[in-house]
């Protein structure tokens, strides 16, 4: 699908002043939709993000990127957007009745922000653009859930903790087991679960946590990292905090199928897996099948943190790559304490620079947005390809207009 050549002339001479006005176009556009349904920001949105202002952003980028993706004609790049949103969707069990909803609210705003520009030409063209966007997200989701072996939006499932480990002071990993008795469905290194829980004011907050286990039909492993206020403006983390300081083994939860379009491919390429931080938990994820599969190609683990105490998974990190032939692994931490640098753990921010990078390397990312960009850029300032690069952002997706 792609837009009729009288919208698209329509969007390319619109598109600045539209681009210009879009944060203010869904600044308006969230508390029009939330002030008719206020069930979607209680049980379904991210109210951290809505606070911040951080999914207003996420959504202005993502549909100004789309629309000047379709007149542009840069088909790889649409796909890597809309992949990356309709897992996010079908992980959150979004439904296509819901992307109306979106549309009335959204154009609502566009009209009351832009005004008498907004012609019957040009909310035409918009309106193509929107549907464009949503018809497409719509069909790789029905896809997704077809995949799943479920109905449209029905991938929620209870599981029960079984065991609950201590990672390190603020981060616990949990290992979900089916409260029923069946087979827990299998998933691709790199992909995640969403977690659904209900806070003591009633509402139903929702999460993405990467799988970091080995894949099993027995049972599921997710890491929680507790994430206090830190006075400056940032939110609590509300659900991570939920559940490190309220679950514990023999309690229930509500989670849903894995989803996510991080995932390690399989094939012979070299890898060079770069996180920060919690991030980390994709790449556990990924060296547990490449370490229980004997994987004989090359890969480069590097990790930042803030110590080592606050370093999840150091242990199993390094008894990983050790268990995979042809690894090797550098660490950065901020502080080590009253320890020196050694080896291949050394004191500072990543520095990627001396890090030997061969050709047809795979990169995967995660951690903190400013370190993914400046990880990004060193990559790039290397000549590694940026189709070779790959990313996961839990939360709202900043990264989108830059890709």
């Amino acid at each position: 699908m792609s837009l009729s050549p009288a919208s698209t002339e329509v969007i390319r001479a619109t598109l600045p002043a539209v681009g210009a006005a879009i944060e203010d176009i869904t600044a308006l556009f969230y508390p029009k939709m939330f002030a008719a349904h206020p069930e979607l920001e209680r049980d379904l949105f991210n109210r951290g993000n809505q606070k911040q202002g951080q999914q207003q952003k996420a959504l202005a980028g993502a549909v100004a990127a789309f629309a000047t993706l379709q007149v542009s004609a840069d088909s790889p790049r649409t796909d890597l957007i809309m992949s990356r949103i309709a897992n996010k969707h079908a992980s959150l069990g979004i439904t296509a009745d819901q992307y109306e909803i979106v549309h009335k609210y959204l154009f609502e705003a566009i009209v009351e922000v832009l005004g008498e520009a907004v012609t019957p030409e040009v909310a035409a063209a918009w309106d193509e653009v929107y549907w464009l966007m949503a018809d497409t997200l719509i069909a790789m989701e029905r896809s997704l859930y077809t995949s799943a072996g479920v109905p449209e939006g029905q991938v929620w499932r209870d599981v029960r903790i079984s065991r609950r480990v201590l990672q390190s002071a603020e981060t616990v990993t949990f290992v979900l087991s089916p409260a029923d008795g069946s087979s827990l469905p299998s998933y691709r290194p790199g992909q995640y679960i969403s977690v659904a829980v209900t806070l003591p004011d009633g509402a139903r907050q929702i999460r993405q946590y990467s799988l970091v286990g080995t894949p099993s039909a027995t049972d599921w492993q997710i890491s929680v990292k507790a994430v206090p206020a830190d006075g400056s403006g940032a939110p609590a983390g509300e659900v991570s905090n939920f559940l490190y300081d309220n679950v514990f083994e023999g309690d229930s939860l509500q989670v849903s199928l894995p989803f996510g379009d991080l995932v390690l491919e399989e094939d012979d390429a070299p890898l060079l897996l770069v996180s920060a931080g919690i991030g980390c938990t994709p790449m556990i994820g990924m060296l547990n099948h490449l370490a229980t599969t004997e994987d004989r190609r090359r890969v480069s683990v590097l990790h930042a943190d803030r110590s080592p105490s606050r370093h999840a998974h150091r242990a199993e990190l390094t008894e990983l790559v050790q268990r995979i032939p042809f690894a090797t692994m550098h660490r950065w931490y901020e502080n080590l304490g009253n320890r020196e640098e050694f080896g291949t753990t050394h004191l500072g921010r990543a520095d990627l620079s001396t890090i030997e990078i061969e050709a047809g390397t795979q990169v995967y990312l995660c951690g903190p947005m400013p370190f993914m960009l400046a990880v990004r850029d060193s990559l790039l300032d290397r000549q590694v390809p940026a189709e070779a690069i790959h990313y996961e952002v839990f939360g709202p997706d900043s990264w989108t207009a830059t890709v």
